[in-house]
């Protein structure tokens, strides 16, 4: 339409020069920190000593090991290799399916992109202009919804599958000595989490706090973090936030262009000259990125889709927050379902299996998520309660 070119050179890089987007390298940090260290085991033997005999107990601990790590990490990929590493072997050495024992660690690490903090949050936040804070807070509920629903779910599954209780009785005392034992694998959550609904640091902020705090246990409290295991973190944290810095700057220009050519507001329009019903609507955006994620890594999603649907939720009354953590969740089914599915790839070089197997053994989860997605947009207010009630005091 004859706008210069060298404009979008300087898209590029205003794309990424943004304050809020510091808060992803450092917890992508953090959790490549504490996955290395003792803090994942620490946390899986807390876990352990909770969950006590039941059936399927190892799978609960999975679970919830994985909604703890998840409140550090902010990505699924990340929660499903630390937590997986620790406890596959021990699901394999129970007997469990090697297709189940990895469906389960694939689905809890799902978790990571759901409970706060999130990556996928923080970049919905920074192209939306919403507040990251109360994007948390909206997550809140929802993640551990599911991470409660999970437990239930795998509960009932090995219960189907006679997967028996085989580990210890609850004991107290035991209890007691392991929490003594991982007290500052419990206290990281916590820290960052408190940090920000306190409102002592902002959500960036806080990431540097966990990063910080990661580097600190895990060389100098546990010791089991070495110059060169940090160094690897740094490497490791370098490449995820290089690939996902040009697919940043790349996607920053193209929502530029569509802007430019109004794209959002005529999609919107053809939507509305189809229905204006929001559930409708609901159910033809979920149809298409539930495609979208098995070919498309969830942070893309997130940066190319965002600025195509905003507008069109927001034309039919559905609040912003609401709708973010509706895509979230999308984007958490994304990563259990081939030919893309990020955990599913993890899980299964973890659990030894083939793609065949982990595929027909995360179905019934997949279908699990599904359903949580339903409750939470036929009740928004699950995902709506705590931003309104503290944000707007």
């Amino acid at each position: 339409n004859g706008e210069p070119l060298e404009g979008f050179a300087q898209t590029l890089y205003s794309g990424v020069d943004q304050y809020t987007l510091m808060a992803i390298p450092c917890f992508v940090l953090a959790g490549a920190i504490m996955g290395r260290s003792g803090i994942t085991q620490d946390l899986v033997d807390v876990m352990k000593a909770a969950v006590g005999k039941v059936s399927g107990g190892l799978a609960i601990v999975t679970i919830l090991a994985c909604t703890f790590f998840a409140a550090i990490s902010g990505s699924g990929p990340a929660t499903t290799a630390a937590v997986g590493g620790v406890m596959v072997p021990s699901l394999l050495e129970r007997k469990y399916p090697r297709g189940f024992a990895g469906a389960i660690v694939a689905t809890g690490g799902t978790l990571g992109v759901m409970i706060p903090p999130s990556i996928l949050l923080i970049l919905y936040g920074v192209i939306t202009g919403v507040s990251i804070t109360g994007l948390f807070m909206a997550a809140l509920l929802p993640g551990l919804l599911i991470g409660v629903g999970l437990i239930v779910f795998v509960h009932i599954m090995c219960r189907i599958m006679g997967v028996h209780a085989v580990e210890s009785r609850f004991n107290l005392a035991r209890l007691m000595t392991s929490i003594r034992k991982g007290i500052l694998a419990i206290l990281a959550p916590i820290i960052i989490l408190g940090g920000i609904y306190s409102g002592i640091f902002t959500p960036t902020e806080s990431a540097v706090v966990a990063a910080v705090y990661g580097i600190i246990v895990a060389m100098f409290v546990y010791r089991e973090l070495t110059p060169k295991g940090l160094w690897e973190s740094v490497k490791e944290t370098m490449s995820i936030t290089g690939r996902l810095g040009i697919i940043w700057a790349v996607s920053t220009a193209y929502g530029e262009v569509m802007a430019m050519y109004q794209i959002p507001s005529m999609l919107s329009e053809w939507l509305m000259s189809i229905t204006r019903n929001p559930y409708v609507i609901w159910l033809l955006i979920c149809i298409f990125l539930t495609f979208m994620g098995c070919i498309m890594n969830s942070m893309s999603q997130v940066i190319i889709f965002t600025p195509i649907f905003a507008p069109v939720v927001q034309a039919v009354g559905i609040d912003l927050m609401h709708f973010a953590i509706i895509f979230v969740l999308n984007a958490e089914i994304g990563f259990l379902t081939p030919p893309l599915g990020t955990n599913l790839f993890v899980a299964m070089d973890q659990a030894k299996c083939s793609l065949g197997e982990i595929s027909k053994a995360v179905i019934p989860f997949i279908l699990f998520l599904f359903l949580m997605m339903a409750i939470l947009i036929i009740l928004p207010q699950i995902s709506l309660w705590l931003p309104q009630t503290f944000l707007s005091v």
